[in-house]
């Protein structure tokens, strides 16, 4: 026993010794790195833009002998509306360092988004540094389009193979199937049953697959090196979230309905109900928007969280520059590395398991004697 107290406390020893050595390093770094302000302001500029939606994919980018920003990657179809329709790449804006001439148009990229200028790039700031300059109708097909579109190809692929060998071997998965089948009937037996009923759960399955699915891919898509942070876009989100709600009240019961507008029921008279009434309702309609503002607001903070400590993490690298202070960042980088693949599948789970759970609340009915 004293033993392995001492053992213990030696290895506390050695990590309180390990952090001390980390922070002094770094310290020693950052002061005698002249140019750190400007590597740390590069990097978190780096990182706000890993976390934006883009008009190309990015790999990685360098600076060539010449001292020009050398990119590489794919650009992307950028698509206007303005008094007419403008198709061109978005590699004539050379990642926001160029000015995009198209059929007499001059256009700009401010802030990750496309304005209307002239050919020097002039962009007009107001007293709150807003743009004034007009802004096209945008309809591009950014990173994030092309990986959802990526994904519902990869998906459409998967299940329909899954279908096929079902139909081929007597209701038998074949091939990739055999991996995903488990899981099809894990959310069937154990988030669909459960929580929305025996009775009225077929009718929710089609959903909750195809989200559980859809938020699954895409959050193992961001862990790439490609760059994209779909389920961190809170409009992607938030199209999520409105589909469960839309869906849990279009379905809703009267059931459902009478718990939000006489949650008391018939327990009490009426006018007694009244004065419980003006805090009750209020509460019970308001929950009916809170519930899937919990959901995007879920996925979005957590998605975006992980990839700004890991963006962080790897960025520490750059500004340590020692032995010592980077092998340790690597080493955290690599490990919330394989905590975000968890991440990635436990955020698919919580979505869908709570979606279900609101299916269940508007599929109810009570037995009225």
């Amino acid at each position: 026993m004293k033993r392995k107290s001492t053992i213990l406390i030696s290895a506390k020893k050695c990590v309180a010794l390990l952090a001390i050595l980390f922070a002094s390093f770094a310290f020693a770094n950052n002061k005698e790195d002249a140019n750190g302000g400007d590597l740390k302001t590069e990097i978190k500029e780096y990182i706000a833009h890993h976390l934006l939606d883009s008009y190309d994919f990015s790999l990685f980018s360098y600076t060539n002998e010449a001292g020009e920003h050398v990119y590489v990657g794919a650009p992307l179809p950028i698509i206007l509306w303005d008094n007419g329709l403008k198709v061109f790449s978005s590699s004539k804006f050379h990642h926001g360092e160029t000015v995009a001439a198209v059929d007499g148009n001059y256009y700009a990229l401010y802030h990750n988004k496309i304005y209307k200028t002239d050919a020097e790039g002039t962009i007009n700031l107001d007293e709150t540094n807003h743009p004034t300059n007009l802004k096209p109708l945008d309809l591009s097909i950014t990173k994030s389009v092309v990986s959802m579109i990526l994904v519902f190809a990869l998906m459409f692929f998967l299940f329909k193979s899954l279908a096929d060998s079902y139909a081929k071997n007597g209701g038998v998965a074949a091939g990739v199937g055999r991996f995903f089948e488990p899981i099809v009937l894990y959310v069937r037996d154990d988030i669909a049953r459960p929580n929305i009923g025996e009775k009225k759960y077929k009718k929710y399955m089609s959903f909750l697959l195809t989200v559980f699915f859809f938020i699954w891919f895409l959050n193992i898509l961001g862990l790439t090196p490609l760059g994209v942070n779909v389920t961190g876009n809170i409009a992607v989100t938030f199209g999520l979230a409105l589909l469960t709600f839309l869906i849990t009240n279009l379905t809703g019961t009267k059931d459902y309905w009478l718990h939000i507008f006489d949650p008391l029921g018939s327990s009490m008279a009426w006018y007694a109900k009244v004065p419980l009434y003006i805090i009750l309702i209020p509460i019970e309609v308001l929950g009916v928007f809170i519930k899937p503002f919990s959901l995007l607001i879920r996925l979005y903070a957590n998605m975006q969280a992980g990839h700004i400590v890991l963006m962080s993490l790897i960025g520490l690298m750059f500004i340590f520059k020692s032995w010592l202070g980077s092998p340790l960042s690597f080493g955290l980088a690599f490990a919330i590395s394989l905590i975000e693949v968890l991440v990635a599948l436990l955020q698919a789970y919580i979505f869908t398991m709570l979606s279900a759970l609101y299916f269940g609340f508007a599929a109810e009915e009570h037995e009225h004697h």
